[in-house]
């Protein structure tokens, strides 16, 4: 059965998708270290390489770990056939491998080295994000180089069927599309409060699988609005920990808020934590959820305005 990924190229400090699409490859970084394709190296060898390389004094492993998980997913778990989904500012290629993992000594110095030939599908067009689904939007912010996706495989194979479609968008997408865009107006026009926003937000867990979710007490506030909490199996616990900002299109989101809910995030010990805004999120935040990602092993998610009002629309979520 083929998988998905999600691959982010923004590499060595530049942008690499041009370069991706010219010659139908696909890159990883970490191309200072040669030797992580022999095959024969188990994920504690590989994890050593990475860290002698990269974190020699990484004292838990914990950034070595992450970092090497997103090589090994590159280099050992992608394999012919499998798609790939890479962001590209508001758009998004998608790329089906053909080839194993190579690496290229020439091209150390841009960071590429390390790479896989692919096809790049829907004749190498972009793709809207805000065509994908809410859940394929939020993987493709994952604060990741290289996230797995086959969970989303009917979700980007949707997208690349309405792509690659001549005629015009169907009554269900275009009735769709309004829906989210008049949900986004709504929610940004003042119609509701802070108050509001945040009991939506407790509501919208609820609808997503949460068997306990509950708007925190302003006096009781240690950073998070909302804790959510989600059973796994019906048995292992996750609490999930979300700093509601009902905001206008601007100003965006700041790093405050992601500094704010990393601390309802330890003060609940909470396992993952969600930055909800009904505007937009700045670069400084998405860069502040990935430090502490890279810190801490948990991860931040961000969902902007628009992302929420599609999840509302795709859910049938409705506050109280």
């Amino acid at each position: 059965m083929s998988q998905a990924f999600v691959l982010r190229m923004k590499l060595g400090g530049g942008d690499r998708v041009p370069e991706a699409l010219e010659c139908n490859q696909i890159f990883i970084g970490w191309s200072d270290l040669e030797g992580l394709l022999n095959y024969e190296l188990s994920w504690e060898e590989f994890r050593a390489l990475v860290k002698n390389m990269f974190h020699p004094d990484d004292p838990n492993q914990r950034k070595a770990g992450a970092n090497s998980g997103h090589l090994w997913r590159f280099i050992r778990e992608m394999e012919k056939g499998d798609l790939v989904v890479v962001p590209h500012g508001s758009d998004f290629y998608v790329a089906k491998i053909v080839g194993d993992a190579t690496y290229d000594p020439t091209k150390v110095s841009n960071d590429t080295a390390h790479r896989r030939n692919v096809i790049w599908q829907n004749n190498k067009k972009a793709i809207p994000r805000t065509s994908a689904r809410s859940a394929l939007i939020g993987r493709m912010r994952s604060q990741g180089t290289c996230t797995r996706a086959s969970d989303l495989i009917d979700d980007i194979q949707e997208c690349l069927h309405n792509a690659a479609s001549d005629h015009e968008p169907t009554f269900h997408n275009d009735l769709q599309e309004a829906l989210i865009e008049k949900t986004l107006e709504r929610l940004q026009s003042g119609y509701i409060d802070n108050n509001s926003f945040e009991s939506l937000i407790c509501e919208m867990m609820k609808v997503l699988g949460s068997s306990d979710a509950r708007v925190v007490a302003r006096n009781k506030d240690k950073g998070a609005d909302v804790l959510a909490t989600f059973r796994i199996a019906g048995v292992f616990r996750q609490l999930v920990a979300i700093q509601a900002k009902y905001f206008r299109p601007e100003p965006p989101v700041s790093p405050k808020a992601v500094e704010q809910l990393i601390q309802g995030i330890e003060s609940e010990e909470a396992n993952l934590g969600i930055v909800i805004t009904s505007g937009t999120i700045s670069s400084e935040a998405e860069e502040a959820a990935k430090h502490y990602y890279e810190e801490s092993g948990i991860r931040i998610e961000l969902i902007d305005g628009y992302q929420l009002a599609k999840l509302i629309v795709e859910h049938g979520v409705s506050s109280n």
